[in-house]
Protein backbone atom coordinates (compact mmCIF):
# COMPACT_ATOMS: atom_id res chain seq x y z
CA UNK A 1 0.00 0.00 0.00
CA UNK A 2 1.76 3.73 -1.06
CA UNK A 3 1.65 6.23 0.90
CA UNK A 4 -0.85 8.61 0.56
CA UNK A 5 -0.12 12.44 0.53
CA UNK A 6 -3.08 13.31 -1.45
CA UNK A 7 -5.05 14.88 2.08
CA UNK A 8 -4.53 18.21 3.03
CA UNK A 9 -1.82 18.98 5.57
CA UNK A 10 -3.98 19.90 8.74
CA UNK A 11 -3.19 23.19 10.99
CA UNK A 12 -0.12 22.96 13.49
CA UNK A 13 -1.56 20.28 16.37
CA UNK A 14 -4.39 18.72 14.85
CA UNK A 15 -1.91 15.10 15.28
CA UNK A 16 -0.99 14.60 18.30
CA UNK A 17 1.93 12.55 19.07
CA UNK A 18 3.07 11.12 22.38
CA UNK A 19 6.35 10.20 22.41
CA UNK A 20 6.47 9.60 26.29
CA UNK A 21 8.16 5.97 26.17
CA UNK A 22 11.36 7.63 24.23
CA UNK A 23 12.13 10.53 26.34
CA UNK A 24 11.96 7.82 29.28
CA UNK A 25 14.64 6.02 27.39
CA UNK A 26 16.48 8.84 27.64
CA UNK A 27 19.25 7.14 29.69
CA UNK A 28 19.85 4.06 27.44
CA UNK A 29 21.68 3.15 24.66
CA UNK A 30 20.15 -0.04 22.95
CA UNK A 31 16.62 0.40 21.87
CA UNK A 32 13.73 -2.00 23.23
CA UNK A 33 10.74 -3.65 20.57
CA UNK A 34 8.16 -0.93 21.75
CA UNK A 35 10.97 2.18 21.69
CA UNK A 36 11.41 1.46 17.62
CA UNK A 37 8.03 1.14 17.11
CA UNK A 38 7.62 4.62 18.90
CA UNK A 39 10.43 5.91 16.70
CA UNK A 40 8.48 4.22 13.36
CA UNK A 41 5.93 6.26 14.21
CA UNK A 42 7.64 10.09 15.20
CA UNK A 43 9.44 9.37 11.70
CA UNK A 44 6.15 7.74 9.38
CA UNK A 45 3.69 10.35 11.14
CA UNK A 46 6.55 13.44 10.47
CA UNK A 47 6.73 11.94 6.67
CA UNK A 48 3.07 12.14 6.49
CA UNK A 49 2.05 15.10 8.56
CA UNK A 50 4.99 17.19 8.61
CA UNK A 51 4.11 20.64 10.47
CA UNK A 52 0.62 19.49 10.63
CA UNK A 53 2.43 17.01 14.05
CA UNK A 54 2.83 17.63 16.80
CA UNK A 55 4.81 16.13 19.83
CA UNK A 56 4.10 15.48 23.16
CA UNK A 57 4.43 13.44 26.17
CA UNK A 58 4.67 12.41 29.70
CA UNK A 59 8.24 13.63 31.27
CA UNK A 60 10.10 12.18 33.39
CA UNK A 61 9.71 14.88 35.74
CA UNK A 62 5.57 13.97 35.77
CA UNK A 63 4.53 16.95 34.05
CA UNK A 64 2.69 16.68 30.70
CA UNK A 65 2.66 18.78 27.62
CA UNK A 66 3.57 19.73 24.27
CA UNK A 67 6.86 19.70 23.20
CA UNK A 68 9.02 22.07 21.11
CA UNK A 69 9.70 20.66 17.96
CA UNK A 70 13.39 21.50 17.72
CA UNK A 71 14.67 19.63 20.65
CA UNK A 72 12.51 16.99 19.40
CA UNK A 73 13.75 16.25 16.05
CA UNK A 74 17.75 16.70 17.60
CA UNK A 75 16.63 14.27 20.28
CA UNK A 76 15.10 11.74 17.76
CA UNK A 77 18.33 11.61 15.35
CA UNK A 78 20.53 11.75 18.70
CA UNK A 79 18.82 8.26 19.56
CA UNK A 80 19.11 6.70 16.26
CA UNK A 81 22.82 7.43 16.69
CA UNK A 82 23.05 6.18 19.80
CA UNK A 83 21.05 2.81 18.34
CA UNK A 84 23.32 2.13 15.03
CA UNK A 85 26.65 3.06 16.96
CA UNK A 86 28.85 0.35 16.15
CA UNK A 87 29.77 0.46 19.64
CA UNK A 88 27.06 0.03 21.90
CA UNK A 89 28.20 2.14 24.96
CA UNK A 90 27.64 1.66 28.26
CA UNK A 91 24.21 0.23 29.00
CA UNK A 92 22.86 3.41 31.15
CA UNK A 93 23.83 6.56 30.96
CA UNK A 94 24.73 9.20 33.56
CA UNK A 95 22.24 11.66 35.15
CA UNK A 96 24.68 13.88 33.88
CA UNK A 97 24.86 13.33 30.65
CA UNK A 98 21.31 12.90 30.03
CA UNK A 99 20.47 16.33 31.91
CA UNK A 100 20.61 18.31 29.17
CA UNK A 101 17.92 16.31 27.23
CA UNK A 102 15.80 16.48 29.86
CA UNK A 103 15.95 19.92 30.03
CA UNK A 104 15.66 20.48 26.51
CA UNK A 105 12.56 18.16 26.37
CA UNK A 106 10.64 19.75 29.16
CA UNK A 107 6.94 20.13 28.24
CA UNK A 108 4.86 23.29 27.85
CA UNK A 109 1.37 24.47 28.46
CA UNK A 110 -0.75 22.94 25.59
CA UNK A 111 -0.59 26.21 23.33
CA UNK A 112 -3.30 25.66 20.72
CA UNK A 113 -5.92 22.86 19.79
CA UNK A 114 -7.90 21.98 16.81
CA UNK A 115 -11.01 21.19 16.72
CA UNK A 116 -10.51 17.92 14.79
CA UNK A 117 -7.92 17.20 16.76
CA UNK A 118 -6.09 13.07 17.24
CA UNK A 119 -4.18 12.05 19.88
CA UNK A 120 -1.79 8.88 18.84
CA UNK A 121 -0.13 7.25 20.99
CA UNK A 122 2.30 4.05 19.95
CA UNK A 123 3.58 2.69 23.62
CA UNK A 124 1.94 1.63 26.90
CA UNK A 125 3.52 4.38 28.33
CA UNK A 126 1.40 5.90 31.72
CA UNK A 127 -1.64 3.90 30.27
CA UNK A 128 -2.16 2.40 33.21
CA UNK A 129 -3.23 5.73 35.13
CA UNK A 130 -6.64 5.91 33.01
CA UNK A 131 -7.39 9.05 35.00
CA UNK A 132 -3.87 10.64 33.74
CA UNK A 133 -5.02 10.13 29.95
CA UNK A 134 -8.51 11.44 30.85
CA UNK A 135 -6.86 14.46 31.91
CA UNK A 136 -4.81 14.75 28.96
CA UNK A 137 -7.87 14.26 26.34
CA UNK A 138 -9.54 16.76 27.93
CA UNK A 139 -6.83 19.38 27.86
CA UNK A 140 -6.34 18.76 24.21
CA UNK A 141 -9.98 18.36 23.35
CA UNK A 142 -8.40 15.27 21.42
CA UNK A 143 -9.69 12.10 19.95
CA UNK A 144 -7.21 8.88 21.01
CA UNK A 145 -5.85 6.29 18.50
CA UNK A 146 -3.73 3.79 20.49
CA UNK A 147 -1.33 1.08 18.97
CA UNK A 148 -2.18 -2.12 21.04
CA UNK A 149 1.31 -4.90 20.87
CA UNK A 150 -0.55 -7.58 22.54
CA UNK A 151 -2.52 -8.96 25.42
CA UNK A 152 0.03 -11.66 26.45
CA UNK A 153 0.58 -10.95 30.13
CA UNK A 154 -3.30 -10.86 30.70
CA UNK A 155 -3.54 -13.99 28.80
CA UNK A 156 -0.92 -16.08 30.00
CA UNK A 157 0.01 -13.99 33.29
CA UNK A 158 2.42 -16.97 34.35
CA UNK A 159 4.88 -15.30 31.71
CA UNK A 160 4.76 -12.00 33.14
CA UNK A 161 6.89 -10.07 36.01
CA UNK A 162 4.59 -10.34 39.28
CA UNK A 163 1.29 -8.41 38.97
CA UNK A 164 2.32 -7.91 35.26
CA UNK A 165 -1.04 -9.03 34.73
CA UNK A 166 -2.49 -6.68 36.91
CA UNK A 167 -0.85 -3.96 35.50
CA UNK A 168 -1.50 -4.65 31.83
CA UNK A 169 -5.55 -5.26 32.67
CA UNK A 170 -5.77 -1.34 33.86
CA UNK A 171 -3.79 -0.75 30.27
CA UNK A 172 -6.41 -2.66 28.43
CA UNK A 173 -9.58 -0.97 30.22
CA UNK A 174 -7.84 2.80 29.97
CA UNK A 175 -8.03 1.73 26.07
CA UNK A 176 -11.37 0.32 26.38
CA UNK A 177 -12.54 3.15 28.22
CA UNK A 178 -10.85 6.02 25.98
CA UNK A 179 -9.85 4.63 23.00
CA UNK A 180 -11.71 6.12 19.99
CA UNK A 181 -9.84 4.08 17.46
CA UNK A 182 -7.20 1.30 18.17
CA UNK A 183 -4.27 -0.09 15.81
CA UNK A 184 -3.76 -3.49 16.20
CA UNK A 185 0.01 -4.93 14.84
CA UNK A 186 -1.79 -8.36 13.97
CA UNK A 187 -5.16 -9.83 13.55
CA UNK A 188 -4.41 -12.20 16.38
CA UNK A 189 -3.95 -9.40 18.49
CA UNK A 190 -7.11 -8.14 17.28
CA UNK A 191 -9.12 -11.02 18.45
CA UNK A 192 -7.79 -10.72 21.69
CA UNK A 193 -8.97 -7.08 22.58
CA UNK A 194 -12.23 -7.45 20.72
CA UNK A 195 -13.57 -9.03 23.34
CA UNK A 196 -12.68 -5.81 26.13
CA UNK A 197 -14.10 -3.44 23.31
CA UNK A 198 -17.54 -5.14 23.02
CA UNK A 199 -17.53 -5.10 26.53
CA UNK A 200 -17.56 -1.64 27.02
CA UNK A 201 -20.42 -0.88 24.43
CA UNK A 202 -18.68 1.77 22.87
CA UNK A 203 -17.75 2.56 19.21
CA UNK A 204 -14.53 1.60 18.68
CA UNK A 205 -12.49 1.61 15.18
CA UNK A 206 -10.05 -1.27 14.89
CA UNK A 207 -7.70 -1.30 12.65
CA UNK A 208 -5.10 -4.07 11.72
CA UNK A 209 -0.99 -2.96 10.76
CA UNK A 210 1.27 -5.52 10.54
CA UNK A 211 4.75 -3.46 12.13
CA UNK A 212 7.03 -2.60 9.63
CA UNK A 213 10.24 -4.10 8.63
CA UNK A 214 13.23 -2.38 9.86
CA UNK A 215 16.12 -2.10 7.46
CA UNK A 216 18.95 -3.75 8.88
CA UNK A 217 22.21 -1.87 8.97
CA UNK A 218 24.68 -2.38 6.44
CA UNK A 219 27.00 -5.15 7.64
CA UNK A 220 29.13 -7.65 6.46
CA UNK A 221 27.74 -11.48 7.68
CA UNK A 222 29.08 -12.69 10.64
CA UNK A 223 31.35 -15.42 10.32
CA UNK A 224 32.85 -17.78 13.24
CA UNK A 225 36.56 -18.39 13.46
CA UNK A 226 36.48 -22.15 13.28
CA UNK A 227 34.38 -21.68 10.40
CA UNK A 228 31.04 -23.61 12.43
CA UNK A 229 27.43 -22.95 11.79
CA UNK A 230 25.84 -20.86 14.38
CA UNK A 231 22.14 -19.89 15.36
CA UNK A 232 20.60 -16.51 16.29
CA UNK A 233 17.84 -16.34 19.24
CA UNK A 234 16.86 -13.04 19.37
CA UNK A 235 14.64 -11.04 22.45
CA UNK A 236 14.57 -10.29 25.80
CA UNK A 237 15.26 -13.54 27.94
CA UNK A 238 11.85 -14.31 29.68
CA UNK A 239 9.91 -17.63 30.22
CA UNK A 240 7.64 -16.80 27.15
CA UNK A 241 10.24 -17.15 24.67
CA UNK A 242 11.21 -20.78 25.76
CA UNK A 243 14.80 -20.11 25.80
CA UNK A 244 15.19 -23.39 28.30
CA UNK A 245 13.67 -25.33 25.24
CA UNK A 246 17.19 -24.54 23.25
CA UNK A 247 19.10 -24.41 26.11
CA UNK A 248 18.49 -27.98 26.44
CA UNK A 249 18.92 -29.07 23.06
CA UNK A 250 22.68 -27.70 22.42
CA UNK A 251 23.37 -29.62 25.84
CA UNK A 252 22.00 -32.79 24.55
CA UNK A 253 24.05 -32.21 21.35
CA UNK A 254 27.01 -31.54 22.49
CA UNK A 255 26.34 -34.47 24.94
CA UNK A 256 25.99 -37.12 22.42
CA UNK A 257 27.51 -35.31 18.49
CA UNK A 258 31.07 -35.14 18.19
CA UNK A 259 32.52 -31.21 18.74
CA UNK A 260 32.78 -30.60 15.48
CA UNK A 261 29.24 -31.82 14.40
CA UNK A 262 27.50 -28.83 17.44
CA UNK A 263 26.27 -25.83 15.72
CA UNK A 264 26.83 -22.96 18.05
CA UNK A 265 23.86 -20.67 19.16
CA UNK A 266 24.43 -16.69 19.94
CA UNK A 267 21.60 -15.43 22.40
CA UNK A 268 21.04 -11.73 21.87
CA UNK A 269 19.19 -9.97 24.18
CA UNK A 270 18.46 -8.30 28.12
CA UNK A 271 17.64 -10.88 30.55
CA UNK A 272 14.44 -10.40 31.43
CA UNK A 273 12.28 -11.99 34.64
CA UNK A 274 11.89 -15.04 36.36
CA UNK A 275 14.73 -16.75 34.56
CA UNK A 276 16.66 -18.80 37.46
CA UNK A 277 16.89 -21.45 35.31
CA UNK A 278 17.54 -20.24 32.19
CA UNK A 279 20.65 -18.06 33.70
CA UNK A 280 21.44 -20.83 35.75
CA UNK A 281 22.23 -22.71 32.63
CA UNK A 282 24.13 -19.86 30.64
CA UNK A 283 26.28 -19.46 33.44
CA UNK A 284 26.92 -22.99 35.40
CA UNK A 285 26.21 -25.22 32.46
CA UNK A 286 29.68 -27.21 31.36
CA UNK A 287 28.14 -28.79 28.56
CA UNK A 288 27.40 -25.28 27.30
CA UNK A 289 30.51 -23.35 27.14
CA UNK A 290 31.94 -23.79 23.84
CA UNK A 291 28.78 -23.75 22.25
CA UNK A 292 26.80 -21.05 23.28
CA UNK A 293 27.15 -17.21 23.84
CA UNK A 294 25.28 -15.03 25.44
CA UNK A 295 24.80 -11.19 24.40
CA UNK A 296 23.27 -8.72 26.28
CA UNK A 297 24.10 -5.57 24.97
CA UNK A 298 24.25 -5.67 21.26
CA UNK A 299 24.62 -2.73 18.90
CA UNK A 300 22.51 -2.79 15.29
CA UNK A 301 25.28 -2.99 13.33
CA UNK A 302 26.99 -6.08 15.15
CA UNK A 303 23.21 -7.32 15.37
CA UNK A 304 22.44 -7.00 11.70
CA UNK A 305 26.11 -8.82 10.86
CA UNK A 306 25.12 -11.69 13.52
CA UNK A 307 21.43 -11.98 11.33
CA UNK A 308 22.83 -11.80 8.14
CA UNK A 309 25.43 -14.21 8.57
CA UNK A 310 23.21 -16.87 10.95
CA UNK A 311 22.03 -19.94 9.37
CA UNK A 312 18.18 -19.66 10.56
CA UNK A 313 17.06 -17.64 13.56
CA UNK A 314 15.42 -19.70 16.28
CA UNK A 315 12.14 -18.48 17.93
CA UNK A 316 10.23 -20.82 19.95
CA UNK A 317 7.90 -18.59 21.73
CA UNK A 318 4.77 -20.08 23.88
CA UNK A 319 2.79 -16.84 22.96
CA UNK A 320 4.23 -13.59 20.56
CA UNK A 321 1.90 -10.45 19.88
CA UNK A 322 3.60 -9.91 16.22
CA UNK A 323 6.48 -11.89 15.02
CA UNK A 324 9.17 -8.76 14.40
CA UNK A 325 12.46 -10.64 14.34
CA UNK A 326 11.08 -13.04 12.35
CA UNK A 327 10.67 -10.40 9.53
CA UNK A 328 13.63 -8.68 10.29
CA UNK A 329 15.69 -12.61 9.34
CA UNK A 330 13.41 -12.84 6.32
CA UNK A 331 14.20 -9.23 5.19
CA UNK A 332 17.84 -10.25 5.15
CA UNK A 333 17.31 -13.52 3.14
CA UNK A 334 18.11 -15.80 6.52
CA UNK A 335 16.00 -19.09 7.36
CA UNK A 336 13.43 -18.83 10.07
CA UNK A 337 12.55 -21.40 12.54
CA UNK A 338 9.70 -20.55 15.15
CA UNK A 339 6.54 -21.44 17.44
CA UNK A 340 3.18 -22.03 14.94
CA UNK A 341 2.13 -19.21 16.66
CA UNK A 342 -1.02 -17.29 14.32
CA UNK A 343 0.79 -13.92 15.29
CA UNK A 344 4.25 -15.64 13.75
CA UNK A 345 2.50 -16.58 10.31
CA UNK A 346 0.96 -13.32 9.73
CA UNK A 347 4.14 -12.22 9.73
CA UNK A 348 6.52 -15.31 8.19
CA UNK A 349 3.52 -16.49 6.15
CA UNK A 350 4.22 -19.98 4.54
CA UNK A 351 8.08 -18.95 4.51
CA UNK A 352 9.79 -20.27 7.89
CA UNK A 353 9.50 -23.61 8.87
CA UNK A 354 6.55 -23.72 12.16
CA UNK A 355 7.20 -26.28 14.59
CA UNK A 356 4.97 -26.80 18.11
CA UNK A 357 7.17 -25.05 21.41
CA UNK A 358 7.32 -28.15 23.04
CA UNK A 359 8.17 -30.46 20.29
CA UNK A 360 11.76 -31.06 21.07
CA UNK A 361 13.13 -33.93 18.70
CA UNK A 362 11.33 -31.72 16.14
CA UNK A 363 13.67 -28.38 16.46
CA UNK A 364 16.50 -30.56 16.89
CA UNK A 365 15.89 -32.26 13.28
CA UNK A 366 15.17 -29.00 11.74
CA UNK A 367 18.05 -27.31 13.89
CA UNK A 368 20.75 -29.97 12.35
CA UNK A 369 19.37 -30.16 8.90
CA UNK A 370 19.53 -25.99 8.35
CA UNK A 371 23.41 -26.37 10.24
CA UNK A 372 24.60 -28.66 6.90
CA UNK A 373 21.83 -26.97 4.60
CA UNK A 374 19.83 -30.09 4.37
CA UNK A 375 16.67 -30.59 2.28
CA UNK A 376 14.24 -28.28 4.66
CA UNK A 377 16.73 -25.71 4.53
CA UNK A 378 16.91 -25.42 0.68
CA UNK A 379 13.54 -25.54 0.41
CA UNK A 380 13.15 -22.48 2.74
CA UNK A 381 15.17 -21.20 0.67
CA UNK A 382 13.36 -21.31 -2.25
CA UNK A 383 10.40 -20.27 -0.43
CA UNK A 384 12.02 -16.98 0.75
CA UNK A 385 12.06 -14.50 -2.11
CA UNK A 386 8.16 -15.12 -2.43
CA UNK A 387 7.80 -13.44 1.00
CA UNK A 388 6.30 -9.20 0.55
CA UNK A 389 8.20 -7.75 4.09
CA UNK A 390 5.40 -5.32 5.59
CA UNK A 391 6.66 -1.80 5.93
CA UNK A 392 6.58 1.29 8.04
CA UNK A 393 4.90 3.56 4.88
CA UNK A 394 2.39 0.65 4.40
CA UNK A 395 1.26 0.77 8.71
CA UNK A 396 1.88 4.65 8.60
CA UNK A 397 -1.08 4.99 5.42
CA UNK A 398 -3.76 2.44 7.69
CA UNK A 399 -2.78 4.82 10.92
CA UNK A 400 -3.79 7.56 8.49
CA UNK A 401 -6.25 6.43 7.43
CA UNK A 402 -7.71 5.82 11.28
CA UNK A 403 -6.74 9.42 12.02
CA UNK A 404 -8.88 10.23 8.81
CA UNK A 405 -12.04 8.30 9.83
CA UNK A 406 -11.91 9.58 13.29
CA UNK A 407 -11.49 13.18 12.38
CA UNK A 408 -14.55 12.32 9.96
CA UNK A 409 -16.68 12.07 13.57
CA UNK A 410 -15.28 15.37 14.87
Amino acid sequence: MALSHSRAVPPPGAVILDISRLISRVHYSTPSGVDRVEMAYARGLLKHYGDGLAFAAVHPSGLYGRLSRQPVLAYLDELESRWSSQDAGPHRRSLASSMPWLVSLLPSRVASRSADAVYVQASPHHLTRAHQVRRILAREQARFLCLVHDLIPIEYPEYARVSGDRQHRQRIATIAALADGVIVNSAATGRSLQHWLERTGRNVDMHVALLGTEPLAAAQPFEQADGRPYFVCLGTIEPRKNHLLLLNLWRHMAQTLDAGSVPRLIVIGRRGWENEQVVDMLERCPALKDHVEELNGCSDARMAGLLRGARALLMPSFAEGYGMPVAEALSVDTPVICSDLPALREAGGDVPDYLNPLDGPGWQAKILDHAIRGPCHAAQMQRLPHWHAPSWDEHIAIVADAIAALQARA
